[in-house]
């Protein structure tokens, strides 16, 4: 519980620290490229899994291991799907791009999990 409450704490560390440097340091730069919509979708998803990472790490326990696989879920897909757009957004190689819909699979699935976590929890 406390490693994926260290984990939603870097997440959201990262995420505004990202999303403010795109907004000041690096705006004239993205702009320029056309690639600053790109860095917001990329801050707005890494910031949402993050704060949903947190939420899971307050209500973790050892009977509840579907909840502990979304957060794992989440984490990894921020990786690829925020991180592959940061990436592309400062001018990393194009074949990047194609990663990010392999981290929106990633965090679909822990989405799901969250479902499968319902659908076993007892009343």
């Amino acid at each position: 519980m406390k490693k994926i409450r260290r984990i939603a704490g870097l997440l959201g560390l990262t995420g505004v620290l990202l999303g403010a440097f795109g907004a000041h340091a690096l705006k004239a730069m993205l702009i320029a490229r056309g690639t600053a919509a790109t860095w917001e979708t990329a801050v707005t998803y890494h910031l949402v899994h993050a704060v949903a990472v947190f939420a899971v790490a307050t209500t973790l326990s050892d009977s509840r291991p579907w909840l502990a696989r979304a957060a794992i879920s989440w984490t990894i897909g921020v990786i690829l799907f925020s991180g592959s757009l940061y990436a592309f957004a400062l001018g990393g190689p194009h074949w990047l791009v194609y990663m990010t819909p392999f981290g929106g699979v990633v965090l679909l699935l822990g989405w799901s999990f969250v479902v499968v976590d319902g659908a076993l929890e007892k009343s």
